[in-house]
């Protein structure tokens, strides 16, 4: 039978667990994401093989107990190993592997209860599996995806996205807009604040003295000019800027060959990309797999898979955790190293 947790104020006392010298360890939330997706069906069996995994957790699951519940039976998973804090219901002839505004409501409650709880210190990090923004704004949840809610919860602070495997880490200056705005709403600002967050980041989770490269946003980091000013008038000056503030920050390095040097942490630890698919395009050519999507400059860890709801699969038991299972060991591994500075 599964195990709910009927109380989520008291999630933190009932969850967890005593660490290896003594130590109080708190559980790490996993949101169920679209329940119409393969967000339930991936965590269910995440969670089975964590402990083959050496994921120690405690991990606990924010969303509905009977839809948790049917999948399982319907994959013929034991329960035993889970947690839920109910936090919505799911109706129980929700359609599988469709748009709806019952996926996207309790996909957004999910999501805003586990980050309400991360911010009350209730949970130590969030691990949200995948939702749909169309069934999130069908509901009235009009946000562009988990970021900007999480970044709300969070205070309303400024975020931007990491991708990350276990070769390579980039961060977007911007994320989910057109190339051509991307390009024309470049500003010195924004890459500083980006500069800033990732090594205010890095820090937090134990890179001691973070190494930061700039990617440029033209051929060449625009040869001197003669392809593109940005460099000059734009992402130069950003790095400067930081320079002063004592950042180990180098650049514009030409984006074809600035993801090479980081590869593996030779170079750098982070390259700074000035648009979406500069930096995301790399990480996942080294496997879709392995990348997990990070939000950097929240007060608390967060983490996702990198992939969707894959409505197409969902319900045919054939959804692999891998992507899920590499979140959950970063946020275990990150939230660590973050409740060991505090």
């Amino acid at each position: 039978m599964m195990r709910t947790s009927v109380d989520a104020q008291r999630t933190d006392q009932t969850l967890s667990q005593e660490g290896p010298h003594g130590q109080i360890r708190k559980p790490i939330a996993i949101t169920m994401g679209d329940p119409a997706g393969i967000g339930p069906e991936i965590i269910l069996r995440a969670l089975a093989r964590a402990p083959e995994m050496g994921l120690e957790g405690p991990f606990v699951v924010y969303g509905c107990p009977g839809w948790m519940e049917a999948v399982a039976r319907r994959l013929g998973l034991n329960t035993g190993f889970l947690e839920v804090v109910p936090v919505t219901k799911v109706p129980e002839d929700l359609p599988v592997g469709q748009v709806s505004a019952a996926g996207g409501e309790a996909a957004f409650q999910a999501v805003y209860r586990a980050a309400q709880d991360a911010m009350a210190g209730k949970v130590r990090a969030v691990v949200t599996a995948p939702l749909s923004k169309a069934a999130m704004n069908l509901a009235g949840h009009v946000y562009p995806g988990h970021t900007e809610i999480l970044a709300e919860v969070g205070g309303n602070v400024p975020v931007r996205m990491m991708l990350a495997n276990e070769e390579l880490r980039t961060v977007l200056v911007s994320i989910h807009v057109p190339l051509r705005e991307a390009v024309s709403s470049l500003s010195t600002a924004g890459i500083v604040e980006t500069i800033r967050l990732t090594d205010a980041f890095l820090h937090m989770t134990g890179i001691q003295a973070p190494r930061i490269a700039v990617a440029g946003i033209n051929p060449h980091a625009g040869e001197d000019g003669l392809l593109g000013d940005e460099e000059i008038r734009v992402i130069g000056p950003a790095v400067q800027e930081v320079r002063a503030l004592g950042i180990d920050a180098s650049g514009p390095w030409p984006p074809d060959t600035v993801f090479m040097r980081a590869r593996g942490f030779a170079e750098f630890d982070v390259v700074i990309a000035m648009y979406h698919d500069q930096g995301l395009i790399p990480v996942k050519y080294l496997g879709v797999d392995e990348g997990v999507n990070l939000t950097v400059g929240l007060p608390f860890v967060r983490t996702s898979p990198d992939h969707g709801t894959a409505f197409d699969i969902a319900g045919k038991g054939i959804a692999q955790p891998n992507s899920l299972l590499a979140a959950m060991r970063m946020a275990e591994r990150l939230s660590g190293k973050s409740e060991a500075r505090n």
